[in-house]
């Protein structure tokens, strides 16, 4: 026999899959940079703060006397700041969008991609972050509309409806994710985000009720989801019928989560 010694050729070595714990380790470790981000640059809390102020005030003082008359303001307040609350998802989403385009720009996207980390923790830890903000912005609105004489009957129906928001707002950021990677440029980011918003936003029961709009347009907020969380949030708060504005938000939240959380990582990880 030949003294020389026969070796198999060495397996080559694979990546392997990130288990659970170091996945949580990396968003953690994501999320602790991006929150740091906003402690060096506080003005990017500016939407989170004036936008519920802002928008409290204005629908409250400007419109809600037209549309509940000026000796019935207060049930408005009770009316409206629900339906804002639904509406603050949608808002923060967008923002999460443009600033996902913009870090593709800066290079932070390339750095990010080179590490050996999950790809999905980099956008995970991304709207971990945002709905940290949703909830700030959720927490403004409610003691602006407390101080406008809100009342709430069911204290923990508040909460339901805190956490059905937020919910909703995290399968809506997963659509502004896409748009934020396959867009070119964080102005149609913004652009797209402004043709999605303005329909859902006018056309739905945020403002105002549905009974006074023509029948073709009842029957989109009749599927709207900011119609559906609004009056969900409505009847949570302050009694009402909830069983299938819940389950409609529920059904919108797992739809826009399954589908497309997938494709956002997927674009993400194929951006060239």
């Amino acid at each position: 026999m030949s003294a020389t010694t026969l070796t198999a050729p060495a397996a080559p070595v694979s990546e392997g899959r990130i288990g659970l714990r170091a996945n949580l380790r990396h968003i953690g470790a994501l999320v602790r940079r991006n929150l740091l981000w906003i402690r060096q640059d506080p003005e990017s809390m500016f939407d989170a703060i004036l936008f519920p102020v802002i928008f409290c005030l204005l629908f409250v003082f400007v419109f809600g006397g037209a549309i509940a008359g000026t000796h019935n303001r207060h049930a408005y307040v009770n009316y409206v700041v629900p339906g804002l609350m639904a509406m603050m998802g949608m808002n923060i989403a967008q923002g999460v969008g443009t600033g996902f385009n913009e870090d593709f720009h800066k290079g932070v996207m390339d750095r990010f991609r080179s590490l050996p980390i999950s790809r999905a923790s980099v956008l995970v830890a991304k709207i971990t972050v945002e709905l940290g903000r949703m909830l700030f912005a959720t927490a403004v609105l409610l003691t602006v509309g407390f101080m406008l004489g809100l009342s709430v009957s069911n204290v923990p129906g508040l909460f339901a409806a805190i956490g059905l928001s937020v919910l909703f707002g995290f399968g809506i950021m997963w659509i502004f994710l896409t748009l934020g990677v396959v867009l070119k440029s964080a102005q149609a980011v913004q652009g797209m985000g402004f043709l999605v918003l303005m329909p859902l936003q006018f056309g739905s029961s945020i403002f105002a009720p549905t009974s006074t709009m023509p029948g073709w347009l009842q029957a989109f907020t009749d599927y709207n989801p900011l119609s559906t969380l609004a009056d969900a949030a409505r009847g949570l708060m302050n009694g009402g019928p909830v069983a299938h504005s819940v389950l409609m938000t529920l059904a919108w939240s797992a739809v826009l989560t399954l589908v497309m959380a997938p494709i956002a990582i997927r674009k993400f990880n194929n951006k060239s």
